[in-house]
């Protein structure tokens, strides 16, 4: 078993307040969620308002195929036309668990 970790933070210079920032992450949350089989969720930067920090895993029973899991979920997310920018991205695949 192979499991796929991500986190993935966002930059939102133009968000005002955190009801602007919970509706980008929820749209983004959502629609990753339709496209991918994964969880994803919001990790860090909680009360943040200009920072959203996501996490997103899968398991699989082949490694390559969780890297390329979570490298097409950072190009989805990177295509999205949002008022956010992808600062950082950090990406494990644990194997033998």
């Amino acid at each position: 078993m192979h499991i796929g970790v991500c986190t993935l933070q966002l930059r939102m210079p133009e968000n005002g307040s955190l009801k602007d920032k919970r509706q980008v992450v929820r749209s983004v949350a959502d629609r990753v969620r339709r496209r991918f089989n994964v969880s994803i969720a919001e990790v860090a930067d909680n009360d943040v308002w200009g920072l959203a920090t996501l996490g997103f895993a899968c398991v699989s029973n082949d490694a390559r195929h969780a890297d390329e899991t979570l490298s097409n979920v950072v190009r989805f997310i990177q295509a999205l036309r949002l008022d956010a920018e992808v600062v950082d991205v950090q990406t494990e695949v644990i194997s033998g668990v």
